[in-house]
């Protein structure tokens, strides 16, 4: 293994934030190590400063992609941290569905999944939705996956996953319904497939033409930035949210003092964010949650996760039983 050299971790650590970022003190010398070691060596490389070297004179950007992807973590689990999956589920695709409806046939739901790794993420919203709303037929639904390392948006657009990966917050029920078998363990259907879109994208350059979504998953991504670019990244993200669209983050993130233009909210045991301005003009329009009474009678059923309180008011068309189908580790 190359060992990093004091001398040269401000070259290597500021060549890594311009790639992605990531900033990194000397407390992370061993992931340096640990992580671009073999790339180094595999490209002929005596140091670290000479991988950068190589990797900033590379025409073909071959070596800077194996570096971002060796960098960027990529670890995740369907339905991680089940919470934002429940509150999808119970609140935010209610009230959407119960606003679009007003206003046009074929409801639209843009769901962004930024920094989506390989997959599971984005996956587990096209679960949600397809359990939830029966015939999609109904709704305009675009689900976007994003993640800046080429080798995880490759495995996402493939859709396999290991035994394990599958094991790892996904129930049986839901595997049954939505992975079939395969040589390398199982593989998402063609069905849940078609719903998700994938690409490369960097989130720290301009993202403006991926379009505009009513719900944003942005989650544990921010935490590797400083903090000015933690809010010019959610200063960016809130232009492309519709202005009643919601925003989540990790469950160890916050908002509060970084971006004055989100107002945070919590339901069940979520926090997400609205812009300041939509919550104000939602409020005074009156817009409630919606009647999810025929969610709420199937606590009883051997199917349904967890009873849940609900507050009847206007109905909400066509949601379908809900199966538990992420896992709690």
């Amino acid at each position: 293994m190359i060992r990093l050299l004091p001398e040269e971790r401000p070259m290597i650590t500021q060549y890594i934030y311009s790639l992605c970022a990531i900033a990194l003190d000397q407390s992370k010398d061993y992931l340096i190590e640990g992580r671009l070691s073999p790339i180094a060596e595999q490209a002929g490389c005596r140091c670290f400063a000479e991988l950068v070297t190589k990797a900033r004179t590379d025409s073909t950007g071959a070596l800077k992609r194996s570096i971002i992807n060796e960098i960027t973590t990529n670890e995740t689990l369907f339905f991680r941290d089940m919470s934002p999956f429940d509150l999808l589920r119970h609140k935010i695709l209610p009230e959407l569905i119960d606003r679009r409806s007003k206003t046009t046939q074929k409801v639209p739901l843009r769901v962004w999944s930024a920094a989506c790794s390989t997959g599971q993420e984005i996956y587990s919203v096209a679960m949600v939705i397809a359990e939830l709303l029966g015939d999609l037929s109904r709704y305009n639904i675009r689900l976007v996956g994003t993640d800046i390392s080429d080798q995880a948006v490759t495995k996402a657009s493939a859709g396999v996953f290991s035994h394990l990966e599958v094991s790892r917050g996904l129930m049986d029920s839901a595997r049954a319904r939505y992975f079939v078998s395969h040589p390398d363990g199982w593989k998402i259907r063609d069905e849940l497939r078609a719903m998700v879109t994938f690409r490369r994208l960097n989130l720290m350059e301009d993202f403006s033409s991926i379009g505009k979504f009513d719900v944003v998953f942005c989650r544990n991504v921010a935490i590797y930035f400083n903090e000015p670019d933690r809010a010019s990244l959610f200063n960016r993200i809130e232009q492309r949210m519709e202005p009643d669209g919601y925003l989540i983050v990790g469950s160890m993130e916050s908002l509060s003092g970084l971006c004055p233009q989100f107002e945070s909210k919590r339901h069940l045991r979520s926090v997400y964010y609205q812009s300041k301005l939509a919550a104000s003009n939602l409020a005074a329009a009156g817009s409630g949650t919606p009647d999810l009474m025929a969610l709420s009678r199937l606590a009883s059923s051997p199917y349904a996760a967890a009873p849940r309180p609900v507050a009847p008011t206007a109905a909400v068309p066509s949601l379908r039983p809900v199966l538990p189908l992420g896992g709690r580790k």
